[in-house]
């Protein structure tokens, strides 16, 4: 209303009566002291709609608060980051449902080890994997091949290729591996072909892990890998359209760097992956 009359010159009298508001209330409310409460709040909204910005809407008001927390060194409840978002209409990008997992036929199966427990003491405990899809402007189709440790929840290693073949998910093995070599962890796939032939079998006696998979049509047996794919793909991949396959690396190379190094997760303790990982490794 206080805009609408100082900009377009509009009666106050039509705009209460417009409002269903008291002439009263709008002048007790336009000679109003400005309280501590809302200079915070006016200092609050500016930082949630810089950071916005910043992670090109990405966040939720779970996320908006755990950062803010973190910048501020405040312990703000999510409800009034919650707030403080509707009334600036901030609100994050809506999720796409993936797709239906359809799956291959196996040649060397291996039980489901780890039977849904996505817990880890420490890192290099338990790796996951698998390969995603993207969808080029051209038609043209890349193949992202990962591992995920359940220890901090970090991408340890990567490779996006044109094909979806042994070679990808190998060079991805042997990048983690080289990453860490120590680890001998227990190794959790689906039963993709790549994982279920004897050259892949045999990189993973080489180094003592322990193979694991999920059982046939069960995408909820590899469930952290799977919701993995599902931030990448709400936060970078949906938000922007990829001509070439450069452009597609690029943004990926991007994004898991920011997912490692500065995008905090509540359930490390509000620390990055690279963060509670270097901690744990150091304990």
């Amino acid at each position: 209303m206080k805009e609408l009359h100082e900009t377009k010159e509009y009666s106050i009298i039509k705009l209460c009566e417009i409002a269903n508001v008291a002439r009263s209330s709008y002048y007790k409310w336009n000679n109003r002291l400005e309280s501590e409460a809302d200079r915070e709040n006016a200092m609050i909204l500016t930082m949630l709609t810089q950071l916005n910005t910043e992670v090109k809407g990405i966040y939720g008001y779970r996320r908006m608060t755990m950062n803010i927390n973190r910048k501020l060194n405040k312990q703000y409840n999510h409800k009034r980051i919650y707030r403080l978002m509707k009334s600036a209409d901030l609100r994050s990008v809506i999720r796409k449902k993936r797709k239906m997992y359809v799956p291959s036929t196996p040649q060397i199966t291996a039980e489901n080890v780890l039977n849904r427990n996505f817990n880890a003491e420490k890192p290099n405990q338990k790796w996951l994997t698998d390969v995603t899809e993207f969808k080029l402007t051209t038609g043209k189709k890349a193949y992202l091949s990962a591992i995920l440790d359940l220890g901090d929840r970090s991408i340890v290693s990567y490779v996006l290729g044109h094909s979806n073949n042994n070679q990808l998910v190998f060079d991805t093995f042997d990048l983690a591996v080289t990453a860490n070599p120590s680890a001998k962890p227990l190794f959790h796939s689906d039963r993709g072909f790549q994982y279920t032939n004897r050259q892949f079998k045999n990189k993973l006696d080489s180094i003592g892990a322990t193979q694991s998979m999920s059982r046939i049509s069960r995408c909820i047996d590899n469930g952290p890998m799977e919701g993995f794919w599902g931030i990448i793909k709400s936060e970078m991949y949906y938000l922007q359209k990829f001509h070439t396959y450069e452009q597609l690396k690029h943004a990926i190379d991007e994004y898991i760097d920011f997912y490692n190094m500065r995008r905090f997760q509540k359930n490390l303790k509000g620390l990055t992956p690279m963060e509670y990982r270097t901690q744990t490794l150091a304990a």
